[in-house]
C-alpha cells in the first residue's frame, strides 16, 4: 500500500492549489511524505524482526514461566506479564519516535518540542498509562479468571464505563496535564463563533485556545467532551494561519460533528465493537491451539489477551475498512452542515486548502491507501463535494478572505 500511494504522487499541481502552493513547497510536502514512509518501513521491520526472534526465541514461554516461579497471585502475574511486554514495545519504538520528532519533523520545519518537553511528554505518558491502564487491565484479568461464562459481558460494561467515564475526564483532567487551554479572549473571532452556535442551537461556553506551538508548527481544531463538558479547541497555529471567516468555516464543520450525532455514533461503534472482541476472545479463551502456537503449553488469561491482541491484527485492518468508511462519510456531512449553515460557506474551502499547504498534506493518495488507512476524505474529493453545494468553482482565483 504504502508503495502504490508514493507511485500516486503527482508533479502538477491541482488547480485548487496554484495561487497557494508554490512549486518549491510542493515538492518538499511530496519528499516529507517519503520520508515519513521510509521512516515506517524501517520502524515496522525491526518490530516485526524483534517480535518474531522473541516468539521463535522462546520469549513468551520463558517470561510466563519466570513469573510463575515466583508463586505471585494471579492477577499480579498478569499485570506484569503484559506490562513487561508493553515496556519492550515501548523501548523499541521510542528511538523512532525521537528520530521522526527531531530528524523528520525538525527537517521539514514542523517541530517546535525540546527535549526536556519530549522527555517530560514521555514520563507523564507512561505515568497516566499506568495509573489508568492498570485499574482497568485489573478488573478485566479479574472478570476473565474469576467471572465464569458471563464474564465477557461484565467486562464490557466494565470498559464501556471506562470509555464513557473518559469522556468527562479527559477534557478537563487529563488533557491540560500536555497542553494550556486558555479561554479564547473577547474580539470579533469569539463574537462570530458564539454568533454561529446560536444561530445553529449549539450550547457552547467555553471555546479555548491551545498552546500547540509548544510541540509543532503543524494546526488543528478539535471538539471533545460530552454535555456540560463538551468544549471546543483550537491550536494557536490555527488561529496564526487562518482568517476569522475561515476560522468559523473550521468550528462550524466539528459543531457538524456534534448536530449530526457523529460523536455519539462513534461512541456506539466503539462499544459495539468491543463487546464482539470480548466475545471472541471468550470463546478462544480456551483453545489450547492458540496457546502452543506461541510455545505456551498452559492457558491463561493474561497469555490469551497478549496471543489474541496479535492474532487481531489483520482483522483490525479488514473492520478498519468499514470503519474509517463511515469516518469519511461523516466527514462529507460535517462539511455540508459547515457550508450550508456558516455564513461564508467558500471558506471551508480556503481553510481546507491553507490548512494542507501548512500541515504539507499529500494531495493524491492512492485509493487503496485512503480505503485502508484514511479516516478524512482526501482534500481534492473533500473540496470538489463542498464546491457541489456552494456552487464555487476552485478554478476561479479565491483569495485569503479576512
Amino acid at each position: 500500500q504504502d508503495l502504490l500511494n508514493l507511485r500516486s504522487l503527482s508533479p502538477r499541481l491541482p488547480i485548487a492549489f496554484i495561487n497557494h502552493y508554490s512549486p518549491a513547497r510542493y515538492e518538499k510536502s511530496q519528499a516529507y511524505l517519503k520520508a515519513k514512509t521510509r521512516l515506517g518501513w524501517i520502524s515496522g521491520g525491526v518490530s516485526v524482526f524483534f517480535w518474531l526472534a522473541f516468539w521463535f526465541g522462546g520469549g513468551f514461554i520463558a517470561l510466563d514461566a519466570g513469573l510463575g516461579r515466583w508463586g505471585l497471585p494471579v492477577l499480579t502475574e498478569g499485570g506484569l506479564f503484559i506490562g513487561s511486554l508493553l515496556i519492550l514495545n515501548y523501548i523499541i519504538s521510542l528511538p523512532f519516535t525521537v528520530y521522526h520528532v527531531f530528524g523528520i519533523e525538525a527537517r521539514f520545519g514542523f517541530n517546535r518540542t525540546n527535549p526536556k518537553t519530549f522527555m517530560t511528554d514521555q514520563i507523564k505518558t507512561v505515568v497516566l498509562t499506568a495509573a489508568i491502564g492498570l485499574p482497568l487491565l485489573t478488573i478485566v484479568l479479574a472478570l476473565f479468571n474469576f467471572g465464569g461464562p458471563w464474564a465477557w459481558m461484565m467486562c464490557w460494561v466494565a470498559v464501556g464505563s471506562y470509555l464513557v467515564l473518559m469522556q468527562f475526564i479527559a477534557p478537563k483532567f487529563i488533557l491540560p496535564l500536555f497542553n494550556r487551554y486558555e479561554p479564547l479572549t473577547d474580539g470579533s473571532l469569539r463574537r462570530a463563533i458564539l454568533e454561529y452556535a446560536q444561530k445553529i442551537g449549539f450550547s457552547l461556553k467555553n471555546i479555548f485556545v491551545m498552546d500547540g506551538s509548544r510541540r509543532s508548527t503543524k494546526s488543528n481544531a478539535f471538539f471533545t467532551g460530552w454535555g456540560a463538558n463538551k468544549r471546543i479547541a483550537l491550536f494557536d497555529t490555527l488561529i496564526a494561519q487562518l482568517s476569522n471567516q475561515e476560522l468559523v468555516a473550521v468550528l462550524a464543520h466539528e459543531m457538524g460533528h456534534y448536530k449530526k450525532g457523529h460523536v455519539l455514533m462513534g461512541m456506539a461503534l466503539t462499544l459495539i465493537q468491543t463487546a464482539g472482541l470480548l466475545f471472541l476472545f471468550s470463546l478462544l479463551l480456551d483453545y489450547r491451539p492458540l496457546y502452543e502456537a506461541f510455545g505456551v503449553g498452559q492457558p491463561s488469561v493474561h497469555t490469551g489477551l497478549v496471543f489474541f491482541s496479535i492474532l487481531l491484527s489483520p482483522l483490525s485492518l479488514v473492520t478498519g475498512i468499514a470503519t474509517h468508511w463511515l469516518s469519511r462519510r461523516n466527514e462529507y456531512q460535517a462539511d455540508r452542515f459547515a457550508v450550508s449553515t456558516a455564513p461564508h460557506p467558500e471558506a471551508l474551502i480556503t481553510a481546507l486548502v491553507n490548512l494542507t499547504v501548512q500541515n504539507m498534506g499529500n494531495l493524491h493518495p492512492h485509493r487503496l491507501y485512503v480505503a485502508l488507512y484514511f479516516s478524512h476524505p482526501p482534500v481534492l474529493q473533500r473540496i470538489a463535494a463542498i464546491e457541489t453545494v456552494v456552487g464555487s468553482s476552485t478554478g476561479v482565483d479565491k483569495n485569503r478572505l479576512d
